[in-house]
């Protein structure tokens, strides 16, 4: 009897918990898995990817998203194949290597492009526990290893966002903050918040 109530509460743990475990194997020399501390990391990267300076780039739709409000593109541009347009309307036409002067003119960065079509990485009405699930799954991450996730966080484009042009909202934080905050996510176990 003892027995199987021990088996019963086993089961009702793992059950209760199914989030509380890493959505990735992070173990190396210098993890230590921290469930609360990871989330809580998480939970500030969460700021940053859903705020419009991400999420511009990372719609649902093939369209991108533009301005603080995110709405769709005014030029309706589509992602295509590689993510840098289709036919004479490439991303390349309006966003020049830098931000071009003015109030809401095009930012700029020598790599503008959403995500390819094949690796859409939307971040655009995930949850948290959805958005963590997808960035550590090679399969819906543009196949990153935890590291190379790590590095992505100096990515010209990444860093792009935290010099958006005249007339639009940085994101939340620093980029300094969010990296720390991402990497603390990662080391910690990567693990993503409960939810659906």
């Amino acid at each position: 009897m003892v027995l199987v109530v021990m088996i019963s509460v086993i089961a009702f743990m793992s059950f209760g918990f199914k989030n509380e475990i890493p959505v990735a194997d992070t173990k190396n020399e210098h993890t230590v898995n921290d469930s609360v501390a990871s989330v809580k990391a998480f939970m500030q990267v969460y700021k940053v990817l859903t705020s419009s300076r991400c999420m511009n780039c990372h719609p649902s739709g093939d369209v991108p998203l533009q301005g603080d409000d995110s709405h769709l593109h005014s030029m309706l541009p589509r992602r295509g194949k590689e993510g840098k347009g289709v036919f004479a309307m490439k991303c390349s036409n309006c966003h020049q290597p830098e931000n071009v002067p003015g109030l809401h003119t095009p930012p700029g960065n020598p790599d503008w492009h959403l995500p390819p079509a094949n690796m859409k990485m939307v971040f655009q009405g995930k949850t948290p526990a959805q958005l963590a699930k997808q960035l550590v799954n090679p399969k819906t991450n543009g196949n990153k290893t935890l590291q190379q996730l790590i590095e992505h966080a100096d990515d010209g484009l990444v860093k792009a966002g935290w010099d958006p042009g005249e007339g639009r909202t940085p994101p939340p934080m620093s980029h300094a903050a969010f990296k720390k905050a991402w990497i603390t996510w990662i080391e910690k176990g990567a693990y993503a918040p409960k939810g659906k």
